[in-house]
């Protein structure tokens, strides 16, 4: 297993949370709620309104997460669905543990509050060069005041995208 830190379309109640609960897509278990301990700019880019999270550590905010254990299979779906190494990269990142409600270990493993982990996280280096102009948020929010509604794969003209 494999812990994973989520800030985008993936977290609970976004477009694309479902991925995370679909079991012939491997096993996600939700563990807590987490902030990445360094800032950084997450941005809202191109024209379906993806949430990227560039990896230029120091700018932008610390950003707002959820935290999971994923088994290889999650975590291979996961590649293929943020087309790593392509469009994200999946990088280790330390996040700080906000909440914790993971019960699938002994009490003496699970983190405290404040304390700090090792998460995957899907961020991008391979950005244009323009988004780093572009306004930063610390919590994507799909719905957000900022009226970028993300566009789903499927309603999109190129799927690929």
């Amino acid at each position: 297993m494999a812990r994973v830190f989520v800030y985008g379309t993936l977290k609970k109640g976004q477009p694309n949370y479902h991925n995370m609960t679909d079991r012939s897509h491997g096993t996600a278990k939700f563990q807590g709620r987490g902030l990445t301990v360094e800032k950084y700019p997450l941005v809202i880019a191109g024209k379906y309104n993806v949430p990227f999270l560039l990896n230029t550590p120091g700018r932008g905010h610390r950003i707002a997460g959820e935290i999971y254990f994923v088994d290889d299979q999650m975590l291979q779906f996961l590649d293929d669905f943020e087309d790593c190494p392509n469009m994200y990269q999946r990088t280790p990142m330390r996040i700080e543990v906000v909440e914790w409600e993971g019960t699938n270990s002994a009490p003496e493993e699970r983190p405290a509050v404040n304390s700090i982990l090792e998460c995957y996280t899907y961020s991008t280096t391979t950005y244009q060069p323009e988004w780093i102009n572009l306004p930063y948020y610390d919590n994507y929010n799909s719905f957000g005041k900022h009226g970028l509604l993300y566009e789903l794969r499927e309603a999109r003209v190129d799927k690929n995208q």
